[in-house]
Order: C-alpha cells, then structure tokens, then sequence
C-alpha cells in the first residue's frame, strides 16, 4: 500500500476490509470505482474488481457499471478535489438520480497527490502551496451540497473512528438508492490536524454528536448535554434535570422526507454532527426507469424492430 505512514486512507481501507464481509455480496459481485487521488489507489487495495479511472468521471463510470450490471454492489472512491472540483457536475447528478451505489468521499481539505494546492473545501485564509498568502476563496461544505442535490443518504465520520465507519459502511450498502458518505480524513503531509478539533480522543465525546435514527441527540462525556429546536435554530442545553431533561431532546429522524432538519445538523458548527444524518427511501433511478420502459413498451404499437420498419407511412424513391 502506499499511502504516508499515519494517513487516515488506512483506517477507512481497514474498516472497509471489516464491513465487506458482513454486508452478504460476494466479493466477485462487488467493484471499486475510483478517480485520481491519494483515495483513488484504493480499488488496487481490495480483493474485488475495481477500476482506477479517471479525474472526476467515477460518478459516470459508476453509474454505467451498475446500470450494465444492476446486481454489482458499486462503490465509488473519491475525494473533495475529485468530485468537487473537476468531477462537480457528474458528483451532484449522480445524487439527484439517486443511482444504487455507495460513495465514499475522502475530505482532507487539501489536494494531497499533486502536493498541496487548496481544494474546494479548503477553509478561507488557509495556506496551502497554491495560496502562500491564505486561500481567498469560501469552501463547499460537502454536506450541504449533497442535501442541496436531493441526496437521499448523507453519512459523516471520522476518518480515525474505525468502528464506526465500519457499521456505516454496512448500513450504507443495505440503502437502496445513492449512499453518500464524507469521511474527515486526515492528510499528515499538507493539512496535518485539519479535523483534530473534532476527531481528537480528548475532545471528540464533547465536540462530536454521533446521531442515530429514534433516538435523543445527546452527547458530552457525562451525557449531560443535547440539542433542541429554539425557534428555527438548533441550541445546545445542558440536560440537568430541572431545565431540561432527557425527554425535551430532539430525537433523530433520519428518514424524514424534508430535509430541513437534516441540513440544519449538517451546518451546525458545535458539537459536530457525525453518523447517518439522512437515510430517506426514494425510488432509484433504476426503478423509475424501469417503470418508464414498462408503461412505454405495454402502450407501444412497437412490439420489435420489424413493427417500426413497418410502421406509419412509407416513401419510395426512384
């Protein structure tokens, strides 16, 4: 494997490795698709089919493979340079069609293969190679982009948080429909520390709220703290008993058809939200084109090619 030694790339390979054999796909029935990147050595790294294609196509490239082959389990390996920059178009279709595949999307803030410019999840004033003075320019915030393109799944997580991931992995691949998930993925050479205030041992438990679908938004290392709905802002409150109890907490409903809350939690700043976020079940692209041909073939007067050579008026020429 060559990655930099302390990369977060080998926890998420890890988990992977761990959630493969759990989710019930023969690995002759699962492919790795990847663009280029220090993610998109990935496919090299599994004992599955996979293709290392090109700058920012893995989104069309997945999506032909699982529209040829409906019965591969697709896994699109992709990072914030990737699919937000040059691969932006195909990264928000692919959402909006809501495709059966699962997307894994490294953010490490940085482009790490081609040593250090800023990408566009780069933070303002950040100095990179590319913007020795501080970068100018307002990052994409991958959650937000997705809801914005009607993801149906949205997963966030650490990129050092290896059990985690793992069962998100496996949830993401029993989803029927595009599973996209952002893992805050550390880059040791060109933005070392760029998640540490969240994903650090010593503060994630106060920093991270990890959701789950029906039950209460509580976190903190005592438990003691918890999110609820103060007009139309999200505030954090200490649960102490006489303010506020365990029962005046938000509880978490990932397969909401609106949105709204779901990218409330995604904006929110402090804690950070982690965890599935949205998990709402919609018809895939496949179905609804499959729906589509059905209606079209049972109303056609076209039932094979001889009836359309022979259809409607005909001409000759002498």
């Amino acid at each position: 494997m060559r990655w930099c030694p302390g990369c977060d790339d080998y926890v998420i390979l890890n988990a992977m490795q761990k959630a493969l054999p759990e989710i019930g796909v023969k690995r002759e029935d699962i492919v790795f698709i990847s663009g280029i990147g220090c993610s998109s050595r990935f496919p090299y790294y599994m004992n599955t089919y996979g293709m290392h294609s090109i700058h920012g196509r893995a989104a069309a490239i997945a999506s032909g493979t699982k529209l040829a082959n409906p019965d591969l389990s697709v896994w699109m390996i992709t990072g914030d340079g990737d699919s937000l920059a040059i691969g932006g178009n195909h990264f928000i279709h692919v959402l909006r069609r809501n495709v059966d595949i699962n997307i894994l999307l490294f953010n490490n803030e940085i482009y790490g293969l081609t040593k250090g410019q800023f990408s566009p999840t780069s933070l303002v004033g950040q100095k990179t190679k590319s913007s020795p003075y501080g970068n100018t320019q307002p990052p994409f915030h991958p959650g937000e982009l997705a809801l914005g393109a009607q993801a149906r799944y949205f997963a966030r997580i650490g990129g050092n948080d290896t059990k985690q991931m793992t069962q998100i992995f496996i949830e993401a691949e029993q989803f029927n429909g595009t599973s996209m998930i952002e893992i805050l993925q550390n880059c040791v050479i060109f933005n070392d520390g760029c998640f540490s205030q969240y994903t650090d041992r010593t503060v994630k438990a106060d920093q991270q709220l990890f959701v789950e679908h029906g039950k209460p938004m509580i976190f903190g290392k005592e438990r003691n703290k918890g999110l609820v709905l103060n007009g139309l802002m999200l505030e954090v409150v200490d649960i102490d008993g006489i303010h506020y109890k365990e029962d005046d907490i938000l509880v978490h409903d990932a397969q909401c058809q609106d949105n709204t809350l779901h990218m409330m939690l995604v904006k929110l700043q402090y804690p950070l939200v982690t965890g599935i976020i949205r998990s709402y079940a919609d018809k895939t692209f496949e179905e609804r084109e499959e729906e589509l041909t059905k209606e079209v073939q049972k109303n056609s007067k076209v039932k094979k090619v001889d009836d359309l050579f022979f259809s409607g008026e005909t001409y000759q020429v002498e």
